[in-house]
Parts: structure tokens; C-alpha cells; sequence
């Protein structure tokens, strides 16, 4: 009895060797490296995570380097599914812990954009696009923006020897428009009170205009913000793009009027703090309404999200992108409630 007694005590009672054993079993598997393999990938990933979630941090003293990360921030998530392959390569589950840090942040600041939020009401439809100076087709690129439907369309990049081209083709679908510099809008509705905005560059890239629709009157503004580089010896070299973005914000935040929409090529992403001066006054459709990433340049593999629609005193409906024209940039478009 004393022996069979012994035997089932030690084969699977409730005594400490059996409370034990999951300690053994997590100890056996620190050994066998599940947990130790992979700590320079988890500590990886922690580190993009703390990118992503701390980009405004970034300094831009050297090279403009906060704002180059801001620009491409929503690509950073393409490292997420790349370091879930190699932690499972790896067999470390401490690695695939920490993975979920990035994919929560990534999913946190752009995860909205992915889903439908797109309304159907709106009052005016509104296009802009970057027509580009090199344009081979713009008699076919202005045919093609006009049918989208919008009742406003702005374009910049505008040539002297281009600018009759886009007026003659747009003339059929648009009764009323205005040029100034390389920039332009075409409307369905009257214009008045049209003039250029400074935006510290010697010549004309911005326009301010009143559109008077069925709805009452809206200040149009449209602009093209100085292009941005980057160079391996200056890093991203955006300085007159920052000067010309904080001027177009003391012009926007003078308006008068309280329904305001700005159309244009800002040479920069929503993220991007450089641009602070308008994005802070003003909402993105794109970000409101969701149209995906709605990345517009260059147009044969879009990047970013460069071409903006932006509303104050409106509300956004619904964005969407255009099909590709004889421009280096796509056409996008918006559905607005004034």
C-alpha cells in the first residue's frame, strides 16, 4: 500500500512538482531560445514603432529630415508584414510580440483610410490638377478633368503657349475662368473678386477667387507650392516650399469669408509639419471622406498624397482619384457640402 501510495503521488497528484511544471516548461523554452532568439528584430520594431508614433519629433534641422519621414510615413508600414515573415523565420515569439507594437500604431494613424467612409449628399463637386508644363496631350487632359462632372476644376502647372489650349477645351463645359501666373480655375458658377496671392516668389503660382453657386458664395484659392528635392549633400531641400506654405496660411487664415476651399499642388503630405501653417486651419477631403491612400504623384506609381482639396466652414462628402492624363501627377476630385 505505502509503495502504490508513492507511486500515484508522484505520477499526478497535486503536489509541487506538478505546480511546477510550467515554470519548468516556459524555463525549457528560454533555453531552447524561443524567447531570446530575435531581440534585435523586436527591438526593431519597437523603434519604428516609436518613428511612426513620434514623427513630429523628428528634427528637421538636419537635411529636413522630420519632414522627409512624414512625407513617405504611410509606407513605413510595408516594414510590418516584412519583420512578421522574419519573426516567424526566426521562431521568436518575443519578436512577433513586438511586432504588434507597429502594426497597432501604423493601423492607429492611417488604418481610417482604408476603410468607405465616402457620403452621397454634397452641393459642388471640385477637381484640381497638376497638368504638368510637359504636357504632350493637354487638349486631352482638359477633356478628360471636364468629364469627371466637377463644377470647379483647378490647374496649375499652366504655360503661356498651353493656357488658350485648356481655355478653348473647357470653354464648352465652363462659362467662367480665371489665370493668373501657371495657375488657373475653371467654374460652372460666376467669379469675382480674383487676385493673386503672395506667396513669396517673385511671380504668380497662387489665386484667390469668390465662386458664387446656387449655394451662396465660397472663397476658391488655388496654389502650387515650390517643388521639393532630395539631395544625398542637403537631404530634403523644401525650405521655399515652407516659406511659400506659411504665407499661403496668413492669407487663408485673412479670409473673409467663412466658406473656403483650397485646391493645388502643395509639394507635401497632410503629415508633413511643414505645411502646419494651412493644414492646421483647414481639412483634408481626402482624410475625411476616404478614397484609400489616394496617393497622387508621380501618376505611373503613386507615392504620395501631394495634390490637395481642403475645406473650411464645409463639409467633405466623398474623394476619389482620377484616371491618368498626359500629366507626371493624377487628377483628384472631391463631393463638398456648403
Amino acid at each position: 500500500m505505502a509503495q502504490a501510495y508513492k507511486t500515484e503521488t508522484g505520477s499526478g497528484g497535486s503536489g509541487p512538482e506538478r505546480q511546477g511544471s510550467p515554470l519548468r516548461r516556459l524555463a525549457d523554452r528560454w533555453r531552447g531560445g524561443i524567447w531570446r532568439r530575435g531581440l534585435i528584430l523586436a527591438a526593431f520594431a519597437v523603434v519604428l514603432a516609436l518613428v511612426m508614433l513620434f514623427h513630429a519629433q523628428i528634427p528637421n534641422t538636419v537635411g529636413n529630415l522630420g519632414s522627409l519621414t512624414e512625407t513617405f510615413l504611410p509606407w513605413l508600414g510595408l516594414l510590418v508584414p516584412l519583420m512578421l515573415v522574419l519573426a516567424l523565420v526566426r521562431r521568436s515569439a518575443t519578436a512577433l510580440i513586438a511586432v504588434l507594437v507597429p502594426a497597432f500604431v501604423w493601423l492607429n494613424l492611417f488604418g481610417g483610410l482604408l476603410t468607405d467612409k465616402a457620403g452621397t449628399g454634397g452641393d459642388l463637386t471640385v477637381a484640381t490638377h497638376n497638368v504638368n508644363a510637359e504636357n504632350a496631350d493637354p487638349s486631352g487632359t482638359a477633356r478628360a478633368v471636364a468629364a469627371s462632372g466637377a463644377d470647379v476644376v483647378a490647374l496649375e502647372e499652366l504655360t503661356d503657349s498651353a493656357v488658350p489650349v485648356y481655355e478653348k477645351a473647357l470653354a464648352g463645359t465652363y462659362k467662367y475662368h480665371a489665370v493668373g501666373g501657371t495657375v488657373g480655375l475653371w467654374s460652372k458658377y460666376p467669379l469675382s473678386d480674383t487676385e493673386p496671392v503672395d506667396i513669396k516668389l517673385g511671380w504668380t503660382r497662387a489665386l484667390r477667387t469668390t465662386v458664387t453657386t446656387p449655394e451662396g458664395e465660397v472663397a476658391f484659392y488655388v496654389a502650387h507650392l515650390p517643388s521639393v528635392r532630395v539631395k544625398a549633400d542637403a537631404g530634403f531641400t523644401a525650405s521655399q516650399r515652407d516659406k511659400s506654405a506659411d504665407a499661403l496660411g496668413e492669407a487663408i487664415a485673412d479670409e473673409k469669408l467663412k466658406r473656403v476651399v483650397l485646391l493645388g499642388d502643395l509639394n507635401g503630405t497632410m503629415n508633413d509639419r511643414a505645411l502646419r501653417a494651412v493644414t492646421s486651419q483647414m481639412r483634408s477631403t481626402q482624410g475625411a471622406s476616404g478614397d484609400g491612400m489616394g496617393f497622387s504623384w508621380p501618376a505611373s506609381f503613386p507615392m504620395a498624397r501631394i495634390d490637395q482639396i481642403m475645406v473650411k466652414g464645409v463639409e467633405p462628402e466623398s474623394s476619389w482619384s482620377l484616371p491618368q492624363t498626359g500629366s507626371d501627377h493624377l487628377p483628384v476630385a472631391a463631393r463638398i457640402e456648403l
